[in-house]
């Protein structure tokens, strides 16, 4: 019940903050800059951005009013949510600021996401009964021990990267998102009532409160996907694509999911993979090996409509969470 309170109320409150927030950000002119050879995209430029904001605050204000006692790991995620947050709010600013596609630098978003992913890293590895991450489809732990620290600084810099490079589409990052979220919440539950004894229980309320996280904020995505899919009246940003990532990340490793990220998130994967194998292949032949990456936008140089993009995305996403839902025998 409190889950599905948290889901409904994140939704309503995102729902009633977006007008308000796409209202102010026109107000201040908070535009996106399209990069100009995204050819398709050029009627979207001045759309407002920085609409992370949206499913960012409700999320954060939800979990924290349903969560239940034994905080800290609940409160780590959702601080580092937050601090993501800020490293893309300032490369949105400065983005708008002056006018251009670039924000802060490569090496300075590296060294701010490092930063944070150590400090999490760390904290993890301190509490110890968090090292452990169950192996997919079995109740088998792998207990990393110290290599939890380099594990968690990958899953970090993956995710936050993969979900900010497929943020490209109307709709396309925070409806995988979305998906994403409620499938882990609900393997997250499965493996929260198979806890047993006394010391297993305190840590099943730290990730029930995890959970609640996860319900909160899918909810908040609902409400902003209302105001972001096709055509997008705001986008959400660096500032929500880096915070979505960092969660992901974070809720992921502190209840021992991390390793069905690739799987449920293959579509985020997508992404990061084609944008290296456009790189990797460009260097060595000079030529591309896409028509642009990452993928969806070879897609859309193809003639595929960003709405079906989008959809399909989405319908793959869902397809295969449904059938771990199932693998598992959740439903």
């Amino acid at each position: 019940m409190i889950y599905y309170l948290a889901f409904l109320i994140s939704v309503l409150i995102s729902v009633l903050f977006a007008p308000l927030y796409i209202k102010f950000a026109k107000k201040v002119k908070f535009g996106q800059n399209i990069l100009h050879y995204v050819s398709e995209h050029q009627s979207k430029q001045g759309t407002p951005t920085m609409g992370g904001i949206i499913f960012i605050l409700p999320t954060i204000l939800v979990s924290l009013f349903f969560m239940k006692s034994n905080l800290a790991i609940p409160l780590m995620c959702l601080s580092v949510f937050l601090a993501y947050a800020v490293v893309g709010f300032l490369d949105d600013y400065i983005k708008i600021k002056y006018k251009r596609n670039m924000g802060l630098r490569a090496y300075q978003k590296i060294i701010f996401q490092l930063l944070i992913a150590f400090f999490v890293a760390v904290f993890i590895y301190r509490n110890f009964f968090l090292s452990g991450q169950y192996l997919p489809f079995t109740f088998k732990v792998w207990d990393l021990k110290a290599f939890v620290i380099p594990f968690v600084i990958f899953v970090f810099l993956a995710c936050t990267n993969s979900v900010n490079l497929t943020d490209g589409l109307d709709g396309l990052a925070g409806g995988i998102s979305f998906v994403f979220f409620i499938i882990i919440a609900f393997i997250s539950v499965f493996y929260v009532k198979n806890l047993v004894g006394d010391f297993e229980q305190e840590y099943a309320i730290q990730m029930q409160n995890i959970n609640v996280i996860c319900f909160s904020v899918a909810g908040s995505l609902l409400g902003f996907l209302l105001f972001n899919s096709y055509p997008a009246k705001i986008f959400m940003g660096d500032t929500g694509s880096l915070a979505l990532g960092a969660l992901m990340a974070c809720v992921c490793c502190m209840n021992g999911t991390s390793l069905y990220i690739p799987i449920i998130g293959v579509m985020f994967v997508v992404s990061s993979v084609s944008v290296i194998m456009q790189v990797v292949y460009f260097k060595r032949t000079r030529k591309r090996f896409f028509l642009m990456s990452p993928y969806h936008h070879h897609l859309e140089h193809k003639g595929m409509y960003e709405t079906k993009i989008v959809f399909i995305y989405i319908f793959i996403t869902m397809l295969i969470g449904i059938t771990i839902l199932a693998l598992l025998g959740i439903v």
